[in-house]
Order: structure tokens, then sequence, then C-alpha cells
């Protein structure tokens, strides 16, 4: 398969927080946000693989700052690194203060994506190729990212997870 670029899955999308997106504090609902970060990682899926994606799953989501009614919600996500069917994906959410032109980070997550045909089986996914220092420091974490979750979930053993044989042996001793 022909390896493709991280940046030419970049997405970014931009929403203003609406009185029906908040809570009654006025804050954009966590659940809103996680949809949004759902949507424009898919997208960035989608691009990178050409295939219709599915949401494998979410690493931790930490809600660093509030995002505020009648802000500006920008979010921006490519992809990482792509493995034989899935593809992690890097998400990042900045809100934007209209009057004062304040932005800050609220969020950045990983999510994975798997690639599937049209009766829901995973295919094979292109190679993601980084460039710049951000890419390529994301895309060597990925490996670790990416075993880290299977371990948590049971599927390796911690032997077999080769990228973090020398955390592993630290915490054992």
């Amino acid at each position: 398969m022909k390896p493709k670029l991280c940046k030419d899955s970049l997405v970014t999308m931009t929403e203003i927080v609406l009185p029906n997106d908040t809570n009654t504090l006025g804050n954009l609902m966590g659940g809103r946000l996680m949809h949004l970060m759902d949507v424009v990682g898919a997208i960035a899926a989608q691009r990178h693989s050409n295939r219709i994606v599915v949401t494998a799953g979410v690493d931790s989501i930490d809600f660093k700052s509030s995002v505020k009614l009648g802000e500006i919600v920008n979010l921006r996500a490519f992809v990482t690194r792509a493995f034989t069917s899935s593809m992690e994906v890097f998400i990042e959410v900045f809100a934007e203060n209209v009057q004062t032109g304040e932005k800050r980070l609220c969020n950045r997550a990983f999510f994975t994506f798997v690639a599937v045909d049209q009766s829901g089986k995973p295919i094979p996914v292109n190679p993601a190729i980084p460039e710049t220092e951000e890419e390529k420091e994301l895309h060597e974490g990925a490996l670790r990212r990416r075993e880290l979750r299977l371990l948590l979930a049971g599927r390796i053993a911690p032997e077999d997870a080769k990228s973090l044989h020398d955390i592993l042996i630290v915490k054992n001793k």
C-alpha cells in the first residue's frame, strides 16, 4: 500500500457554542465536545484511509478548561500512525473568546479508528509518514500508546509489550 503523509489527513473544524450545547452553568457539555472530537477524528481517519471508519477506542479525555456559551471551539485532528487496519488520530481542542481574542487549549486526546469494508470487516490501511517534529514525536509514541491500550484491554500479555518492556520491568521491581 502506498504511504500517505500525516499532514494529508489534517482536519480543522470550527463551531460556536450555542445555548442548546451547554449545561446549566453555561459551559459546553462534555458529551457534545466528545461528539465533535469523534466527528473530526473520523474525518481525519477517512481522509487517510479513503474508507469508512468506525471508532474503536478513545484514550482518556481530560477537560482542562471549560468552554463558555458564545465561545468558538476549534478542533484539529490528524492521523499520527497507521497499523494494519487501525489508525491513531491526535485531536486538539481550543476555545476562543471572540471578544477578547484569548485562545486556550481545552483538550487533547488520542482516538483509534478502524477502516472497514461495506460489511463492516476491518481492511488494511496505508502507512502514515510523519514530516514535522510534532508528527514525528507523535508517530514514535503511537506504538507505545497502542501497546498500552492492548495491554490494558487484555489483548496482549505484558511480556509481549516490546516498546513498554523497560517501563514494565521497572514497575515490577
